[in-house]
């Protein structure tokens, strides 16, 4: 998220996290733009008026350079001209402040579901008997339901958009906690056995390999 509005972006970002994102920050739009040339990211969320580069600029040189990561606009400005300009310019979605939190978590929701190719990102993705729903961060076992944290959910997510990859403990890091996470890299080990615990010990199922040394697979057969 760039906005440089910091009380806004921290409150966004709380909201995000506890739904399960895991969100990087930054407050101008030279520093926002090298994180987006750097990170891979799912989505970002870019405000225009922003010191050293406004929106505008960091969506027309993202989409100049190849990075097709979606865009959605947030910002004060509500013109039909500012609308125009910002989706001209790249962006995949629009939205004005005052904005309520369930429809920009809808808007991101959208947003990516389309960024994404049917191929990469089905609607529920089946391993087996296993089932993970992206869209309402629901799994189960056949027909019966999962409970799962939302931490836990977003690192069944990850294995499961590479499922029968091998998956390292700094991509999941990478992809599940923030950029500015400093803690023990040992924290995926802790969410990788509690997704054993709920998802294979009571189903007798093996669906998350660990390869020694390199890191985590999900069998694409379930287990």
């Amino acid at each position: 998220m760039v906005e440089d509005e910091q009380r806004l972006a921290k409150m966004v970002a709380a909201g995000l996290t506890a739904e399960g994102y895991a969100v990087d920050l930054a407050h101008d739009g030279r520093t926002g733009l090298s994180m987006a040339r750097i990170g891979d990211y799912d989505a970002i969320i870019l405000d225009i008026m922003l010191p050293a580069m406004n929106g505008f600029q960091v969506c027309a040189a993202l989409r100049q350079e190849g990075i097709a990561t979606p865009i959605l606009m947030l910002t004060a400005k509500d013109g039909e001209y500012d609308e125009a300009e910002g989706l001209d310019t790249g962006a995949d979605d629009y939205l004005t402040k005052p904005f309520s939190f369930v429809v920009l978590q809808a808007r991101l929701r959208a947003m990516m579901r389309r960024g994404r190719s049917a191929a990469a990102a089905p609607t529920v993705w089946r391993f087996g008997d296993l089932q993970v729903d992206p869209a309402t961060r629901s799994c189960r076992r056949g027909d019966t339901r999962i409970e799962l944290t939302s931490k836990e959910f977003s690192v069944l997510e990850y294995l499961a958009s590479r499922a029968g990859e091998v998956v390292s403990k700094t991509e999941i890091l990478h992809h599940v906690w923030d950029f500015a996470f400093d803690g023990d890299v040992n924290i995926v080990e802790v969410y990788i056995s509690n997704l054993r615990r709920k998802i294979d010990a009571p189903y007798r199922r093996a669906s998350i390999a660990t390869v020694r040394g390199a890191g985590y697979r999900l069998a694409a057969d379930g287990g």
